[in-house]
């Protein structure tokens, strides 16, 4: 069954990628609002959160989330890192850049060692405020599922009719210090046989990923309900050898 965040502040939670992480959640606590409406989202399905959609407001986010950190350093739990996540995107958010602002802070007054991530898409980046926030944050992790535009279309279904890949890699390429996250899986959805693991997937995606040159890239499967249940989880024996190809070409890449 997937599940929404109800609040604002949400956590922390040791995540399988990024440690003990305090979750911020921009997007409206009652639905999802997005631009993908990925086959293995475990907010569900765009559809399935109806109108009306409200983002959470800078005050309140600022207000919530120094009240948890004040309480986790207090306690002598402060989280690892600070992840921007939730029910969607969060660059959709139209304070996103001084929402950032107020989050480094808020850590470099609280939490000095924690680290903020965020979590995206990557559909917003022509937008030049949500490139300069991202360009601030510690760890803006990107995702990109396949080479193929139709392959993102059926894992992402990206809401933007023009979306393209080589348009997103070329904006990925002009932002320093990114990580790159890429969903492995296969099975079927809607009727449509989903696989971006076979050789000329990952060949692909290795090229663009050479091309991209990110400073890190997470591989990672399902582990959590998804929308369309027909989906196959990627072993983790086969997960790690796509890895081993990343660092062949002189890039980090971690396995979760």
């Amino acid at each position: 069954m997937t599940s929404l965040y109800h609040d604002i502040i949400f956590g922390p939670v040791r995540s399988r990628r990024l440690g003990l992480s305090l979750g911020v959640n921009l997007l409206p606590a009652e639905s999802k609002l997005c631009s993908f409406d990925c086959i293995y989202c475990e907010c569900g399905w765009n559809a399935d959160h109806p109108s009306p959609r409200r983002f959470n407001a800078r005050q309140e986010v600022r207000t919530q989330l120094e009240a948890a950190l004040r309480r986790l350093v207090s306690a002598g739990t402060p989280p690892d890192v600070i992840t921007f996540a939730g029910n969607g995107e969060p660059t959709l958010h139209p304070d996103f850049e001084t929402i950032i602002g107020d989050t480094l802070a808020l850590r470099d007054a609280l939490c000095p060692s924690a680290r903020v991530s965020v979590l995206s898409n990557a559909t917003q980046l022509h937008r030049e405020e949500v490139r300069r926030a991202l360009g601030r944050v510690d760890n803006p992790i990107l995702k990109l599922d396949s080479a193929f535009d139709a392959t993102v279309r059926r894992m992402n279904n990206p809401q933007n009719p023009a979306y393209s890949v080589r348009r997103v890699a070329e904006q990925l390429k002009g932002l320093d210090g990114m990580i790159l996250q890429t969903m492995f899986l296969r099975g079927e959805c809607g009727g449509e046989r989903i696989d971006n693991t076979t050789e000329e997937e990952v060949a692909a995606w290795l090229d663009l990923v050479r091309e991209i040159a990110p400073r890190q890239v997470m591989v990672y499967s399902l582990d959590r309900d998804t929308p369309c249940r027909t989906l196959e989880k990627v072993p983790r024996e086969e997960l790690q050898r796509i890895a081993a190809r990343v660092e062949a070409l002189g890039i980090p890449c971690s396995v979760a």
